[in-house]
């Protein structure tokens, strides 16, 4: 950590080029948000009319609202996901490639700059992160329609309690799983391999290189939710002195509370990448290449 802290050219580069994607998509996002509400308006959808006093009640109206936008939402998901991600694969597999070509200034000279082949890597990763989604998805859309029935008193304390399950258990998932396409990019450039042999030989590290791998996924899944609470914490803070600062002073705050949570995450990345490349040292740096295009 405190390496990667005092690179501050390479945290920029992994700031730039996930702001190069996320800035734009979000843009485009928040407008088909504001033409989904001009077509549904929140009077229209019952937004405007939930009993905040009764949980009960306001769990059935939420519901029925989502059931006014989920088809637009739908609709706008079709057309918009496919040219998202692709554009994410191609500035994800440039700038990924260049985060990993200076992590390492001893070795920057011997490795090489391979963008295509990142982003063969990039889009594998995506998929799985497609795939754990839809099953997290599918698994809340499951739990909602079975403690919320119509014509029933909802079961908010069932439904809660499966929410949670669900998240922590999709979480941990997440972790046990993508740690391979974290590590396949570094076999792929110091060890000269194509994207799809680094893959198959990322789950192939042995027992005491692959636990390290784990270790720090899951660590670094803990911090991203640490982050994610610290930057509510910075955001909510201010809310009891509302009357003294004003409405514009916490807009500025919460805003300044998102920008350290993306920053803080794009920097844990790069220690995690720094990590794996310190222990791709330690058990892998006296292999020989396999020279594969």
């Amino acid at each position: 950590m405190g390496w990667v802290f005092g690179q501050p050219l390479l945290i920029a580069i992994e700031v730039g080029w996930r702001w190069l994607f996320g800035i734009p998509f979000l843009l485009v996002c928040w407008m088909q948000v504001h033409q989904i509400l001009a077509a549904v308006p929140p009077e229209t959808a019952g937004l405007t009319s939930i009993d905040t006093q009764n949980p009960w009640v306001a769990a059935v109206q939420i519901v029925r609202a989502c059931s006014f936008y989920l088809p637009h939402v739908a609709a706008v998901f079709t057309w918009l996901a496919p040219p998202a991600a692709f554009a994410w694969v191609v500035v994800s597999g440039i700038g990924r490639s260049l985060v990993l070509q200076r992590i390492d200034p001893a070795d920057s000279p011997h490795v090489t700059f391979r963008p295509m082949a990142m982003m063969v890597l990039q889009a594998a990763w995506l998929a799985l992160l497609a795939i754990t989604s839809w099953a997290w998805f599918s698994s809340m859309a499951w739990a909602i329609g079975t403690h919320i029935v119509a014509g029933a008193e909802p079961d908010l304390i069932g439904l809660a309690a499966w929410a949670i399950f669900l998240a922590l258990g999709f979480f941990t998932a997440w972790a046990l799983l993508s740690w391979p396409f974290a590590i396949a990019p570094i076999l792929m450039l110091r060890e000269e391999r194509s994207a799809l042999s680094a893959l198959g030989q990322s789950l192939r590290l042995g027992k005491a290189f692959t636990g390290k791998l784990v270790e720090i996924n899951l660590v670094m899944g803990i911090v991203n939710l640490a982050l994610m609470v610290l930057a509510m914490v910075l955001s909510a803070a201010p809310l009891p002195f509302s009357d003294q600062l004003g409405a514009e002073a916490l807009h500025n705050i919460s805003v300044a509370a998102v920008v350290f949570y993306f920053v803080a995450g794009d920097y844990f990345q790069v220690v995690k990448l720094k990590g794996f490349v310190e222990f791709w040292k330690m058990f892998r740096s006296d292999r020989p290449v396999s020279n594969l295009p």
